[in-house]
């Protein structure tokens, strides 16, 4: 099974895979945390009175906040090339870039 992920996420060991699993993770906990404030310093709580409505919102926040964070975190990691590799699918995916 850890030999799946290893061709899955294109690691070089299973150490490797630990630090991508550890980048995704603190990118997504930091980006949530993150998000708190901004969503508080754009008052979208009192905008949208629907729960649903300042959820979408939020998630319309939060992942571009992520893809940020996760860029610096896998910097800090040594792993800036991986996840830019990473990035740049994605952008892809959501047409942003050809």
């Amino acid at each position: 099974m850890i030999q799946n992920l290893i061709k899955k996420f294109n690691a070089k060991s299973k150490v490797h895979l630990l630090v991508i699993f550890f980048v995704f993770g603190l990118s997504g906990s930091f980006s949530l945390w993150i998000s708190s404030p901004i969503m508080s310093a754009l008052d979208l709580k009192n905008i949208f009175n629907s729960y649903p409505l300042y959820l979408f919102f939020r998630v319309l926040i939060v992942i571009p906040i992520y893809q940020l964070i996760l860029i610096v975190v896998a910097s800090i990691f040594g792993e800036f090339q991986y996840f830019w590799n990473f990035e740049k699918k994605f952008l892809k995916r959501i047409k942003i870039i050809k």
